[in-house]
């Protein structure tokens, strides 16, 4: 008993020894973090406020993650009355994603923001998660230290002593000087960046960095690819080290944004922490080259025009578009002057712009003359910032109907400069016989109602599978104020099964994620769900307004929560043969046989 005690009370001086007040009644300096959509903020971006209540975590601390219901609940208290909190993630092993992903999973609706080298918990004083500090309207630090005393690292008590936090909010809000400025912490202590002048200058180019770009980056930066630059070279490599450095720890490059722990994708993009720390011992070690004589041979890629490889049929609009140097440019739709002949089976769609710098997204559809664009029954394919065409296994195939044509729905966006376009698209006929057809369901809910300033309103929807399926692929599909969005599958015997979770949604740079052939299947009856979460917050980098109700739409200050689910119906058996230069069906063969169940 007596080691016990002695232990306690070193531990309640250290905590004690911790709370300094030294820093109680002075202007705290400027702080920046990343927001998560990777965009650099600071306090200012929160605007006027009369108090300010920066609560720092990680994910991992068992502490903090019992305060965020706490903390959840007060800014919920406090929000209308001028008090601004804000989440600032520490952890060096969070990233942006997982720190996105942690919010949705506690449903903390207020804004968190990434500190990977903890400078603002520096900069008040904090040393501990979930240490918690309140900053006056002047941001003069007025108070630091726990939430309450209810939850410590060796238990729970029922109920807490004081409510230290909220107290100290109240003393703020009331223009009067905070009783207990200072409270010991109880949590995780911070791990502070070490000095980087320590770091090893070991690291080479040629022998440790390029091999990770060459495997993980070079797909896209090389020449003539829709990158900005290229990274093959030592002097590409090293001119755009620091950047390089700082994306790669962020998870902002390669670009991937479904979160590792829910499904396996085969088209998955993530470095290892010890390929991201390869990168960054290399910058902070001189950026050495090495022996460039022995560098890795460099990848080779096709060089062919179309990713599909060349077409079978190409249509191109007749005129180009003119994208004028600035503004807003409404969706623009074109249809094509060619009308399929017969029903077409195709394996291979692309869309190809002529100026791909002004091509935001487009969407294609298949449809009769005079109909209206609808892309809820016979959507083809898209081209969006990260995504490919479509491109099917042998024996996979889409079906373009007789008598239709092709529709676009195309966004383009200005670059400052008047500009043009002329946009192709184009068809590789299926070449083998046919088994399977590409089949998809659109997961939608177009009564959405975002309320003004809301920085996390959920929305669902759900469609429920008429056939035993096989999963092939999921895409996400939101405007400016979605935040992240989630498929689960709710299985007919109760079993709830996550399929994908996209945590910090992008905009511009949305993908198509692709799981292993034949590995998901999925029973008749079985109700796929998408939860969306949509940030209409002045605190949204790219809200075009957030005073307004935003409902369902085409154009981007609208939105749209669209899941898209690609599948093939497991009870299907076909056997189709075409002719490879028409992809039209060859003979006369009898209707898709469906299998008794």
């Amino acid at each position: 008993m007596g080691y016990v005690r002695a232990f306690s009370l070193v531990l309640l001086a250290s905590l004690a020894a911790i709370a300094d007040d030294s820093a109680i009644g002075k202007p705290v300096p400027g702080m920046e973090f990343k927001d998560i959509r990777y965009v650099s903020r600071t306090l200012s971006d929160f605007g006027d406020a009369k108090a300010y209540v920066l609560a720092f975590y990680c994910n991992t601390c068992p502490v903090a993650q019992r305060y965020a219901p706490v903390l959840e609940s007060l800014h919920q208290e406090f929000a209308d009355q001028g008090v601004q909190f804000i989440g600032i993630n520490v952890g060096p092993e969070d990233s942006i994603m997982d720190m996105a992903r942690h919010a949705v999973e506690y449903q903390m609706t207020f804004p968190v923001v990434k500190d990977a080298e903890a400078y603002s918990a520096k900069a008040v004083g904090a040393e501990r998660t979930p240490e918690v500090a309140v900053l006056d309207a002047d941001r003069v630090l007025r108070y630091r230290g726990r939430v309450d005393d209810q939850f410590r690292v060796s238990g729970v008590q029922p109920t807490n002593a004081r409510a230290d936090l909220k107290e100290a909010i109240l003393e703020v809000l009331a223009g009067e000087a905070v009783s207990v400025p200072t409270t010991p912490v109880e949590g995780c202590l911070i791990t502070f960046p070490g000095d980087a002048s320590a770091q090893p200058a070991d690291v080479t180019f040629a022998e440790h960095v390029a091999p990770i770009l060459y495997q993980n980056c070079v797909e896209c930066h090389r020449p003539d690819t829709a990158a900005p630059f290229s990274l093959i070279t030592y002097e590409q490599a090293s001119g755009k080290a620091s950047m390089i450095a700082e994306v790669v720890q962020e998870g902002r490059m390669p670009p991937w944004y479904a979160h590792p722990e829910i499904g396996d994708f085969t088209n998955e993009r993530l470095l290892t922490a010890s390929e991201k720390r390869t990168i960054a011992q290399w910058v902070r070690g001189g950026k050495q080259p090495g022996d460039l004589e022995n560098l890795p041979e460099v990848p080779e890629f096709p060089n062919d025009k179309w990713a599909i490889g060349e077409p079978d049929l190409v249509l191109s609009a007749k005129e180009p578009f003119d994208i004028p140097a600035t503004g807003y440019i409404p969706y623009q739709y074109h249809t094509f002057d060619y009308m399929f002949p017969e029903d077409t089976w195709v394996e291979g769609i692309e869309i190809m712009p002529s100026n791909p710098r002004v091509l935001h997204h487009c969407n294609m559809i298949y449809m009769l003359p005079g109909e209206d664009y609808d892309q809820s029954t016979n959507f083809l394919t898209g081209k969006v910032p990260g995504g490919g065409p479509a491109d099917l296994k042998p024996g996979e195939a889409m079906l373009i109907q007789k008598g239709s044509v092709i529709t676009l729905q195309i966004h383009y966006v200005t670059t400052g400069k008047p500009e043009q376009d002329t946009i192709s698209a184009g068809f590789r006929y299926a070449k083998h016989p046919i088994t399977k057809r590409i089949r998809y369901m659109i997961v939608n809910n177009d009564a959405l109602a975002i309320p003004p300033g809301a920085p996390m309103h959920q929305v669902t929807a759900e469609d429920t599978l008429d056939c035993d399926a096989t999963l092939l692929a999921m895409f996400t599909h939101m405007h400016l104020r979605g935040r992240d969005m989630t498929f689960l599958a709710h299985l007919p015997d109760g079993e709830t099964r996550p399929l994908l979770n996209v945590p910090n949604y992008s905009f511009d740079w949305q993908m198509t994620y692709y799981v292993e052939p034949g590995e998901l299947k999925l029973p008749k009856g079985t109700r796929i769900e998408c939860i969306g979460h949509f940030d209409n917050s002045p605190f949204n980098p790219f809200n075009p307004d957030p005073t307004v109700t935003v409902e369902e739409g085409p154009q981007t200050f609208e939105e749209m929560m669209y899941g898209f689910f690609f599948y093939t119906n497991d009870n299907e058996t076909i056997d189709i043969k075409v002719d490879p230069t028409t992809g039209q069906q060859l003979k006369a063969v009898a209707d898709a046989r469906i299998a008794s169940e």
